[in-house]
């Protein structure tokens, strides 16, 4: 299912610039940044849980918010670009060579 992560992290204090880090390279092991604060995830529900839990113990819920938008299996119906678009669909196969 394609999952969108959207965060804003508190970045007053170092702590928080720390903690920004931690949850891009947390959204970036399972997903693919398509803005500064916004991550495209193709996971299973397993590995949501997974990412969420982490995600949650990374955060200060007191002054950092983390939204999840669960699109589906279905979900490029779902998702309209407007401008440069370099993102890829995850669920497909591609050639590398």
């Amino acid at each position: 299912m394609m999952v969108l992560v959207t965060y804003d992290v508190e970045t007053t204090d170092v702590a928080g610039r720390n903690r920004l880090r931690k949850v891009a390279k947390l959204c970036l092991n399972y997903g693919q940044r398509v803005q500064n604060s916004v991550f495209e995830c193709s996971v299973d529900p397993g590995q949501f849980l997974i990412l969420k839990k982490q995600i949650e113990n990374t955060i200060n819920p007191l002054c950092d918010s983390v939204r999840f938008y669960l699109l589906g299996k279905n979900w490029e119906r779902k998702v309209e670009t407007i401008g440069r678009d370099d993102t890829y669909n995850p669920d497909t196969g591609f050639l590398i060579l």
